[in-house]
């Protein structure tokens, strides 16, 4: 992928949508502040130098969203305080910061890690994406089944995943619309992929696939996504990280597809294919 500036991806392609700013909840403040704090602090090398990070988060609202930072944002956040609600395109600006010098410090150090920077990215935003879940799962008092062998098996984990989205919508994470489906009717790579819910349980037996479909509606960091896809090549897959370790939780692997690409999307409807595997 081509290496872009941030103001160049900005103006292919702009989200004036995202002008307006809303609310977001003070439970997902704290729980996203612990996950995403926590493991970039403890990244190699990592002194806990501030600077980069604010440097990142002012040029972001610069750019994106013109001069509307406010003093303490970042030191906010790291502390958990949040003197101030935060808004949408505060927590869309420290996002793209922490996962920027996040990523960045990996390459940078990619001789302290076990496999390329790349993998390394994705297994950082697992990781922030683990400890995310732990705190929704506690929150939610989520009852999960020990294996998706059943109907029933698959009611319950389709409940507890749409009682988390629930919880990412009135917590402002998404603005309009949250649905996690397992009836799936989708041209994908040359096939043409159907599947109801009844079919599930058997789409997973003898090392099989199952599919859903992850539709989102105005999620808080699509702009911060698409700019850090496009000028660093990774990004940050908030929701889709809590849902993939929900998945793990009951032993399967499930994830949306490499080719998934967040700027074709309208915000309105940002749409993601997964596959959901045994482990």
């Amino acid at each position: 992928m081509p290496v872009k500036s941030l103001s160049q991806v900005v103006q292919e392609r702009p989200f004036p949508e995202y002008a307006a700013w809303w609310q977001v909840g003070d439970y997902f403040s704290d729980f996203m502040s612990e996950a995403m704090v926590t493991e970039w602090i403890s990244l190699h090398e990592n002194s806990g130098d501030m600077s980069n990070v604010r440097r990142y988060v002012e040029e972001y609202l610069n750019v994106v969203y013109g001069p509307t930072g406010r003093a303490g944002l970042v030191g906010d956040f790291m502390a958990r305080t949040f003197s101030e609600p935060l808004q949408s395109g505060e927590f869309d600006a420290l996002s793209y910061a922490f996962y920027r010098s996040a990523f960045e410090l990996i390459e940078q150090h990619s001789d302290q890690y076990d496999q390329d920077h790349e993998r390394e990215w994705r297994l950082f935003t697992k990781r922030v994406g683990k400890n995310f879940f732990a705190r929704v799962y506690e929150h939610l008092n989520l009852d999960l089944p020990d294996d998706l062998v059943s109907a029933e098996q698959v009611k319950q984990v389709s409940s507890c995943i749409d009682r988390v989205g629930a919880f990412l919508y009135e917590q402002g994470y998404l603005r309009s619309h949250f649905a996690f489906r397992f009836d799936v009717d989708i041209n994908h790579q040359g096939r043409h992929i159907t599947q109801a819910f009844g079919e599930v349980v058997n789409n997973l037996k003898e090392g099989g696939t199952a599919y859903a479909l992850y539709e989102m509606g105005y999620p808080i960091i699509l702009p911060s996504a698409v700019y850090l896809y496009h000028t660093i090549g990774e990004a940050q897959h908030h929701s889709s990280r809590t849902i993939e370790d929900l998945f793990e939780a009951v032993g399967y692997d499930a994830r949306e597809t490499d080719d998934f690409d967040p700027i074709g999307y309208p915000s309105e409807m940002v749409v993601e294919l997964w596959e959901i595997k045994r482990k």
